[in-house]
């Protein structure tokens, strides 16, 4: 299954790609926006992909196949952009695009432990082997941390990236369990959060669905955003984007979550006048049309800068 791009028509069409024009994708993935991309800017233009996830880059050879010569592929976390566009000689850069969602095929098929409905898998959740300092530890999985951090530090992940209401519950109720076993399993995980949700709501039901949503939803969701920095990612990773983008170049970025979109947000309105001009005013989201056809498009958020 190949993963559906979000906003494709919106992002490719706020580039404002010409034929010859060289462009980075932060964010390779599927190579749904790449192969959009390599379209508009012809046999002349080139594409430096960039993705973290090994599978990904293979995955996107192959859907590239045809641009092959167009394209320079590199295994590595976006936050080294600079780097890696000076090491490849990429310049000038004329777009670049940051979609932060993630694929339906690294949910499904990756085997990380990123869904909570895969029960038997380990819970991984690294997007990479990339080294990331989270609470003292060096490229932790997310087993590490609910094992070995304190409820305190736990209910602030919880809290803070998930906005999970009984994130004091949960982490108190993870602290508890661990002391019988260690908890390894997406199962293991998935079993505590139900427990705390049946509790509080007084629940017999097998899974009391909140709000529509699933109640390990949100912890699955800080977890993952924990383990990979997300958030402290996407700080480094703005200002290297506006710095390599040659005058008149322009910067698309794709959040799906508020803390995201919020970096992203505050970033521009910083750098509006200085270094760059904002081109959406407000953030572009998907049509009726779009969210009809792709659920995942409901939270995506659009912002496009030019390079002053």
């Amino acid at each position: 299954m190949r993963h559906v791009p979000v906003l494709l028509n919106e992002t490719v069409d706020f580039l404002q790609l010409k034929p010859g024009m060289s462009v980075v994708d932060c964010t390779l993935g599927d190579a749904g926006h790449a192969e959009k991309i390599l379209e508009k800017i012809g046999s002349d233009g080139k594409l430096l992909g960039i993705d973290a996830d090994a599978e990904a880059i293979l995955r996107a050879k192959q859907y590239l196949y045809s641009f092959n010569k167009q394209v320079i592929f590199v295994r590595d976390n976006f936050t080294n952009l600079k780097k890696i566009v000076d090491e490849n000689n990429f310049n000038p850069v004329n777009g670049i695009l940051l979609d932060l969602g993630w694929s339906s095929p690294q949910f499904e098929e990756r085997g990380r432990g990123f869904s909570f409905l895969k029960e038997d898998e380990g819970l991984d959740m690294r997007y990479g082997n990339f080294q990331f300092s989270i609470f003292n530890f060096q490229n932790p999985t997310a087993s590490d941390l609910v094992n070995e951090l304190s409820v305190e530090e736990l209910e602030k992940i919880f809290r803070e990236y998930g906005e999970e209401k009984l994130s004091k519950e949960i982490a108190k109720a993870m602290v508890e369990n661990r002391k019988e076993k260690r908890i390894e399993r997406v199962g293991d995980l998935v079993e505590i959060i139900l427990t705390v949700y049946r509790n509080k709501l007084k629940s017999k039901k097998e899974i009391p669905w909140v709000g529509g949503l699933h109640p390990a939803t949100k912890v699955f969701q800080a977890l993952r955003m924990a383990v990979n920095d997300e958030l402290g990612v996407l700080e480094k990773v703005l200002p290297q984007a506006i710095e390599i983008l040659a005058s008149g170049g322009r910067l698309s970025v794709i959040t799906f979550h508020s803390l995201e979109d919020r970096i992203v947000k505050h970033f521009f309105k910083d750098q509006e006048g200085k270094t760059i001009k904002i081109i959406s005013k407000k953030p572009i989201v998907c049509s009726s049309e779009e969210y009809k056809a792709n659920s995942r498009a409901r939270s995506a958020k659009l912002r496009v800068v030019e390079k002053r």
